[in-house]
């Protein structure tokens, strides 16, 4: 199954590691690290097209993880990550 998460970019159900509130990440020192190291090594990939709110961590072939700035709150794509394993 594929997560549609935002700006006609949809992700292996299978890659995705975590879907995180990038509000609430912000404010942690470890977030905020976490987030420095990723655009430093080039693995950040803006799909927001405006201000994101969210950020989707996926397992990548050729990197180690590709984080995904997504314009629609973490809440929203959790619950259709949700919804795709209840159809299932």
């Amino acid at each position: 199954m594929y997560l549609h998460i935002g700006q006609n970019e949809l992700l292996p159900d299978r890659r995705i590691i975590g879907i995180f509130d990038l509000d609430h990440v912000s404010w942690s020192k470890r977030g905020r690290e976490y987030l420095s190291a990723a655009e430093a090594e080039g693995v950040v990939l803006d799909i927001s097209g405006d201000i994101p709110k969210s950020f989707v961590v996926a397992d990548h072939p050729y990197h180690r993880q590709i984080v995904y700035l997504s314009q629609l709150n973490a809440s929203t794509l959790a619950l259709r990550a949700e919804k795709k394993k209840l159809e299932l």
